[in-house]
């Protein structure tokens, strides 16, 4: 079993900066891909960022918030982050952490909290 521990939500201004955490434990084998998603009230989870394990590491991002955030992992500490920049309100949501092993099992963090308001 692997488990995920998001950190580092909380409330910001428009136009600051957060930095979320995931640590990741257990029986970590390969990783496929890590990623964070987002939730909101009454909305879909929808991918904010990837990491993608392969012959050469890929990232992705979703259109909303390229430029603004950037997603990376420190595999010898099995973390990932997600620094976000130029936060807004409508980045207010629960961020989930998201781990797709080698044998494509899924796993999921509990969340965190943004908060983005003046």
């Amino acid at each position: 079993q692997v488990q995920l521990v998001e950190s580092g939500g909380g409330l910001v201004q428009p136009g600051g900066s957060l930095r979320l955490s995931c640590a990741a434990s257990g029986s970590i084998g390969s990783i496929h891909a890590m990623d964070w998603y987002r939730q909101g009230p009454g909305k879909q989870r929808e991918l904010v960022a990837a990491v993608i394990s392969g012959g050469r590491t890929n990232y992705d991002y979703a259109d909303s918030v390229k430029g603004r955030f950037t997603i990376s992992r420190d595999n010898a500490k099995n973390t990932m982050y997600l620094q976000m920049n130029n936060l807004k309100p409508e980045d207010t949501d629960i961020y989930y952490c998201h781990l797709l092993d080698g044998k494509f099992m899924n796993y999921w963090g509990k969340g965190t909290l943004v908060t983005v308001s003046s």
